[in-house]
């Protein structure tokens, strides 16, 4: 049946077109000839094709173009008429002659063009004239687009300000008028489409309405060119009558399509002084009219304008614009009780916009906002759709990409109510942006009340909310969105020590809420934080009496202790074990060798109790072996324990490093902890003895190593762990430990030669470079002559 129907109006449509080419073909010939009898006969012939109501509008347009082409011709023959002596009034006169009235009207407003462009009689009557005959074509499609024609013809021939059609009879009343009557006779038939045919094919005529309403949007572009419209006279006269037309022709397609029209086509310093009048007829409007898009639109329209310029914004303050706006989204809203959330959010967003833009530093407006918005927003559930999420969260961005510091953003008393409504995935989505805010603009948050509102706002990404686990999150987002909660503990900062230990505990708090998951992520930059503040009570100690600071080392190293115990629920040893080590080396700063061995001790603890039992039935023990290293090496700068406690730390030092699952392992951790016994910057750790003692027992584990490889493999293996005793070996001897001695480096050096030359060692071209270059070495300091030259003569490369 459609298709039958879409061949049936293809059919008919080239019909129509043959017709009138026809036509057309005879009018040629009779303009040709000067014929002007055959050329209105043929021309009236040509837009009886325009009669047809079979086309729809889509097809009608076409029609009508090709019929527009010809009588842009006839125009200029009519002219070239009037040039020869041809009576316009009497051409006037007798177009109105034709047969039916529809050729006859468009024949009118052809010559009416000419007769205007004559000035033979003032512009005003004649496009009264014109107009009022228009009303003889009732039927709404052939009227609309004769309407339009006789618009398009009469654009550039209105009486304006400037233009040559202005006189003492034609001023810009004149042609306001005639734009407005025509507009206004327009709107009817266009509204009147919808009630023409069956009421199944509703959906169909909104459709071919849809495709016709620039016709009538075009007269009110007319209006907007017209230089004599000003302010005034758009107020008074323009406006109202516009308005009345809009509201009264009760049509949802209509009035949002107009609406639009009015926002988009006047300037803005109109819409601005007439904002009361063009607000009222909101709440006027058809319930299911998008008014909400239309009041976005218009603010939208003016916050653009107020960007313009300073020198524009009194204006604003002047009409009390905001107060307009913000009454106006409140009786639309109550006028329009089935209006979506999602609708609410953006009338408020759009308000919010455009007051950040005028009334940037009256945080109270924007407050005001965000509270009306919980008004309409209390009673329901959490926003769980796109469009309401969306907008949303544009309503809580807007305030952070204005003022680029979050310090405003927590000054907005309503800012966390409007959260609330927030489903877990938006809280987080805006937690995020508001992270994302205080980083890119390096905002400080100086307090730990700031602090502590902070964290409830972005409490979507600290802890899991309504008891929800993350699991669903992709882990690489998870961890994107830890890292960067860890980023902004790392920018809590305040100048007065007092302060920032209670940011500290504030953020301690909400931290360790955080859940196992997200400990590892949030606790280590907590504890560095911690440290910071350490290390300046320690630089500035002298200056504050320590019966009056709350503030102390002390208190900060028990509350980082308390801290690093949280993550025994995660489990994860090694990175409490560093954590340790890093608070131990602290407490070795302020010299308080108490706090540095307790650390110590708790470090080894984890190592004992998690690490070295958990990892020897993991691939290559790395994280034992990683472990081992980092306390040496944290050992190594401690210089603040006694005798005693130094002793008992590296004793166990030795001893894990003695009992690593791998021959080579255990090597490497043994000759690392020969530096444990000798520093030169401290007088006191300098024990030769035991240097030589585990230089001793690395060659013994060394020599083993070699042992088991020719067993099991049947070749002695690589000799690097030889030359990297060597290494060590020389670096002592260098120091001028009495107990390295020429002999012991110079057997040692024999005794990697002869294991690299005997037959059962595998070749390995890195030892051989490795141990290539130890011997440059050597060579290299016997040259440099003095006495560094004089140790090293003895020895034999």
């Amino acid at each position: 049946m459609i298709s039958d129907g879409v061949e049936d109006e293809e059919k008919w449509l080239s019909a129509g077109i043959t017709g009138l080419q026809q036509n057309a073909f005879y009018m040629h010939r009779a303009l040709d000839s000067n014929n002007l009898k055959d050329a209105l006969k043929y021309s009236a012939q040509m837009l009886s094709e325009l009669r047809t109501s079979k086309l729809s509008p889509h097809k009608y347009y076409q029609l009508y173009m090709r019929a527009f082409d010809e009588l842009r011709k006839l125009e200029i023959f009519f002219k070239e008429e009037t040039s020869r002596g041809c009576s316009i009034v009497e051409l006037y006169e007798l177009v109105q002659h034709a047969g039916n009235i529809l050729p006859r009207l468009y024949l009118l407003c052809t010559v009416g063009s000419v007769y205007i462009r004559s000035k033979e009689a003032p512009a005003k009557d004649v496009l009264k004239d014109i107009v009022e005959m228009c009303r003889g074509i009732q039927h709404p499609v052939r009227g609309l687009f004769l309407r339009s024609y006789l618009s398009q013809v009469s654009k550039d021939k209105l009486p304006d300000i400037g233009s040559e059609y202005e006189g003492d009879a034609d001023t810009v009343m004149d042609s306001v008028e005639f734009v407005l009557q025509n507009f206004t006779e327009m709107n009817k038939l266009w509204v009147r489409m919808q009630h023409q045919g069956p009421t199944r094919e509703k959906e169909k005529r909104e459709k071919e309405r849809s495709e016709l309403r620039d016709l009538v949007g075009k007269n009110l572009h007319v209006l907007g060119q017209i230089e004599g419209v000003d302010l005034d006279m758009y107020k008074e006269i323009v406006l109202p009558r516009v308005l009345e037309q809009v509201v009264n022709c009760k049509d949802e397609l209509a009035q949002y399509y107009l609406m639009d029209c009015i926002i988009q086509v006047f300037p803005d310093e109109y819409h601005l002084q007439t904002l009361e009048t063009l607000l009222s007829a909101c709440p006027q409007l058809q319930s299911s009219v998008d008014v909400k898009t239309v009041l976005a639109r218009l603010m939208e329209r003016l916050s653009n304008y107020a960007a313009s310029g300073a020198e524009v914004l009194p204006e604003f303050f002047q009409v009390e614009a905001f107060a307009k706006l913000n009454n106006a989204i409140g009786k639309v809203i109550e006028a329009q009780e089935n209006m979506s959330t999602a609708g609410v959010v953006t009338l408020y967003s759009s308000l919010l916009t455009f007051t950040l833009q005028v009334h940037s530093d009256r945080l109270d407006y924007v407050d005001q906002i965000l509270g009306a918005c919980v008004n309409q927003l209390s009673g329901k559930e959490k926003l769980d759709d796109s469009k309401s999420t969306k907008q949303i969260v544009a309503l809580l961005s807007a305030p952070l990409e204005k003022y680029k510091d979050i310090d405003t953003a927590l000054k907005l008393s309503n800012y966390p109510r409007v959260m609330k409504y927030l489903t877990d995935g938006t809280n987080k989505e805006m937690a995020t942006v508001i992270i994302q805010s205080i980083l890119k603009n390096k905002s400080c948050i100086s307090t730990a009340e700031k602090v502590d509102a902070l964290f409830e706002l972005i409490k979507g990404l600290i802890r899991d909310l309504d008891g929800n686990l993350h699991d669903e999150l992709d882990e690489e987002d998870f961890k994107e969105e830890q890292s960067s909660v860890a980023r902004l503990i790392q920018m809590l900062y305040s100048d007065d020590p007092e302060e920032m230990l209670k940011i500290i505990c504030t953020v301690r708090k909400h931290i360790l809420t955080g859940g196992p998951k997200r400990l590892p992520f949030t606790i280590p930059p907590l504890i560095f934080s911690s440290l910071k503040l350490v290390r300046r009570l320690e630089s500035q100690n002298e200056s504050v009496p320590v019966e009056e600071a709350t503030a102390t080392p002390e208190k900060i190293f028990q509350i980082v202790t308390q801290t690093i115990e949280a993550l025994s629920s995660v489990p994860v040893p090694e990175l409490a074990l560093g954590l340790y080590l890093q608070c131990a080396e602290a407490a070795n700063d302020c010299d308080l060798e108490p706090v540095a061995y307790e650390l110590f001790t708790q470090a080894y603890i984890l190592y004992e109790e998690e690490i070295s039992v958990k990892f020897p039935f993991l691939h290559d023990s790395k994280a034992q072996v990683t472990t081992i290293h980092l306390i040496v090496g944290t050992l190594q700068r401690m210089h603040i324990f006694g005798v005693e406690n130094r002793d008992a730390l590296t004793h166990k030092a030795t001893g894990y490093s003695a009992k690593l699952l791998k021959k080579p392992d255990q090597c490497r951790a043994v000759y690392a902890c020969s530096h444990l016994f000798w520093l030169d910057e401290h007088d006191s750790i300098k024990d030769g003895e035991r240097v030589l003692l585990c230089l001793k027992r690395a060659l013994r584990i060394a020599n083993a190593a070699q042992q088991m490889a020719s067993a099991t493999r049947g070749s002695s293996g690589s000799v690097v762990l030889f030359i990297e005793i060597l290494n060590k070996y020389l670096y002592f001897y260098e120091k001028g430990i009495p107990q390295i001695t020429v002999d012991s480096v110079q057997g040692l050096i024999e005794l990697i030669k002869s294991e690299m030359q005997g037959d059962n060692t595998t070749a390995d071209p890195a030892a051989d470079a490795f141990f290539a270059s130890t011997l440059r070495y050597i060579q290299f300091r016997k040259e440099k002559g003095g006495a560094v030259a004089e140790k090293y003569e003895p020895i034999k490369v």
